[in-house]
This record gives C-alpha cells, structure tokens and sequence, in this order.
C-alpha cells in the first residue's frame, strides 16, 4: 500500500496540481496586495478619501459603529463596501489570467510554427490514412 501511494504522489499530475495550487495561492496574495495597497487608495483618492472597506448598512437599531470591524461586533451588517473590493479583486485576477492564459496560447501557437513540414512519404501515409478512415 506504501509503495502505491508513493507511486501516485510521484505521478507528473499530483506534483503538477501542488504546484498549480502554491503558485495560485502565492498569485492571489499578490493580487490582494494590488487592489487593497494600489488600486483602491488610488480609486480613494479620486472619490475623495473614501474607503470602501468600511462601507456598510447596518442590519440592526443596536449598530451604531462607524468603522466595519466594531458595527459587526454590535450586531448584523450588510458589508457592501468589503464586497465590493472582493470582486474588484476576482476581476483583476481574471483578467490577469486571461492574459497569461493568452500569452501561453501565442507561445504554444509559436511553437507549432516551428514544426517542420511532413515528408512526402508522410504526407502519403496521411492521405492513406485519411482514405481507409472514410470508408
């Protein structure tokens, strides 16, 4: 049983998934930074110093804080303002994805450039190929 399961933790797909998951978790943490330490002081200082981290309506007459962290320690809130840059964050992170994920297509698309061209014998062996499928 040992000797399984070090068969399938050495398998390319497990190690490769590892790796997806510490390089995505190490991506969103620097995306977190970008929208909480550049984005959103930035979008602040346009609106006039607002923090949206901050914003929320409250869900309860017993909530009578001004700041996020002590209006939920009083009671219910409706914290719109910290959903907001979540999904200001999600969004960034897709589009940053979509770019990579692009820019890896371009290069594979490259590559396959680089290809050389089927022989002639090749090219028979296809149409061959081709022809004994369609019957």
């Amino acid at each position: 049983m040992i000797e399984e399961f070090k068969k399938f933790v050495l398998r390319g797909n497990v190690v490769d998934l590892a790796i997806g998951v510490i390089i995505g978790a190490a991506f969103g943490a620097i995306i977190q930074s970008l929208v909480g330490d550049i984005i959103m002081p930035l979008v602040g200082a346009v609106t006039g110093g607002l923090d949206f981290s901050n914003y929320f309506w409250p869900l309860s007459s017993k909530v009578t804080a001004a700041t996020l962290v002590e209006a939920k320690k009083q009671g219910a809130t409706l914290a719109w303002g910290n959903f907001f840059t979540i999904t200001i964050n999600f969004i960034i992170i897709a589009f940053v994805l979509f770019l990579v994920i692009r820019a890896l297509g371009r290069l594979a698309a490259k590559e396959a450039e680089k290809v050389p061209p089927l022989s002639k014998q090749e090219l028979l062996l296809t149409e061959i190929r081709d022809l004994l499928k369609s019957r």
